[in-house]
């Protein structure tokens, strides 16, 4: 590959750049990772036409299913983005039972050139490799500038979103129903089968709006901005799906120099408006013996995870469950540290670590078994990551909570809430519906 080589240019909305990219290219190969300008979300990155694309559906023994990990080892050089479903797990532990989804279970596109904006700097980069490609996007940026179309105001006409109303959403399990499943839950811990399980459910509508997927990411952005976030539309062999994503947690970090960071987070109150009443919600959060334990479970599960492919002596805890603050929510979250080995790339990493155990339980691979059990559909990318290799080989990834997604008509949202042996089966039922509430409002 030829130099990566860096421009920098006068400062434009990364909306209205996105917006432009789709007049130009289409939607279809659109990527945005996006970020609410805090510590740990500094960079947006935004970049379309992609000039190949990998992409894997189905479970071992599929006819014409592919291991997406082994897909993943091909990529060579390059920058590319995509997204990994919670089902890639069936290729790691194909004796556990696995929901198959339709969507696909891995898609991942290289863009060459890309947008970088620095939200703390309030600067913007195009980086690629010289040549008319990097030539026409440049074009492309300084026209935008000068044709005033770079003010934070849109400019694209679009068909007007109408919204979906909340009673329009389907829920595939109810209240009552779900805080059963958690009763059922607790009897295998009870019985020492498993220590912790994130049990999920979902709700889907249909919408033939004809509305784009960035239309639905630019609401949930404006009510829910997030580290993590993003949008990511797939072409190629998963055109028509769309996975769009308002993350506070990060999954997998790996600097250039191999060292790796995660932070999961375990522990969740909604904010409230009122500031004491928005204080205590945080304070008995980090008060809460229940959300500290699961918390400190799955610390313990991925250091375990990390010792797979990390230097002995490198894996630390930097912090224990700590309290972070976000738009609609109070979490706890824990960062793990540690070195990979040097004969360890970052889909060894990956596949190492995969699922996250803190969309999953403990131990992990019988969590998932239980899992299964429970849940009546396939989780799909929710539960999954974006993925992100940059020129360099630097490597980020979330975990894809907080996440719609989008399969031609069909909207999906998932939400989930770990459980353990003193969980409250109807507040557990409460929670599941609270963490969806400010995406359900965000899109009427």
């Amino acid at each position: 590959m030829s130099k990566v080589i860096r421009e920098l240019y006068e400062w434009i909305d990364p909306l209205n750049v996105a917006e432009k990219l789709i007049e130009l290219f289409g939607e279809p190969g659109l990527i945005w990772l996006d970020s609410d300008g805090s510590s740990n979300g500094r960079w947006v990155i935004i970049a379309a036409d992609p000039l190949e694309q990998i992409t894997s559906r189905g479970l071992p023994g599929d006819p014409d299913a592919s291991n997406p990990f082994n897909l993943l080892r091909t990529i060579e050089s390059g920058h590319w983005c995509g997204w990994l479903s919670y089902e890639a797990g069936s290729w790691i532990e194909p004796k556990n039972s696995w929901k198959k989804d339709s969507m696909a279970t891995m898609w991942m596109a290289r863009h060459d050139p890309v947008i970088k904006f620095d939200l703390h700097l309030h600067q913007l980069w195009l980086e690629g490799t010289p040549g008319n490609r990097f030539k026409r996007f440049s074009t492309i940026l300084k026209r935008l500038k000068s044709s005033n179309d770079g003010s934070k105001k849109s400019t694209r006409k679009r068909k007007n979103f109408l919204g979906i109303e909340r009673e329009e959403w389907e829920w595939v399990t109810n209240k009552k129903q779900y805080a059963l499943s958690v009763s059922k839950v607790q009897e295998y811990i009870r019985n020492g089968d498993i220590f912790q399980a994130n049990l999920s459910t979902c709700c889907k509508t249909e919408n033939n709006q004809n509305i784009l997927a960035i239309d639905f990411f630019k609401k949930l952005k404006e009510t829910c901005p997030a580290p993590f976030a993003g949008i990511m539309v797939a072409n190629g062999n998963a055109t028509g799906e769309a996975v769009i994503s308002t993350s506070p947690e990060r999954f997998l970090k790996m600097s250039a120099n191999k060292r790796i960071e995660t932070r999961p987070i375990k522990g969740t109150r909604p904010r409230n408006q009122n500031p004491s009443k928005d204080y205590a919600l945080a304070a008995e959060l980090i008060s809460s013996t229940k959300d500290r334990a699961e918390n400190i479970m799955i610390v313990d599960l991925l250091r375990n995870d990390l010792g797979k492919v990390c230097q002995p002596g490198t894996i630390e805890v930097t912090q224990l469950v700590g309290l972070e603050t976000y738009a609609q929510v109070h979490h706890l979250t824990s960062v793990i540290k540690g070195t990979l080995k040097a004969e360890c790339t970052w889909v060894d990493l990956l596949e190492a670590c995969w699922p996250g155990g803190s969309i999953t339980g403990a131990p992990k691979i019988r969590a998932c078994e239980r899992l299964y059990e429970f849940e009546p559909i396939a989780r799909g990318p929710y539960c999954g990551s974006f993925l992100h290799l940059d020129w360099d080989g630097k490597f980020d990834s979330n975990i894809l909570i907080r996440t719609l997604l989008k399969e031609q008509s069909t909207l999906r949202l998932h939400a989930g809430c770990g459980i353990v042996a003193d969980s409250n089966p109807i507040n557990e039922a409460e929670e599941l519906h609270w963490k969806l509430i400010p995406l359900l409002e965000a899109l009427i």
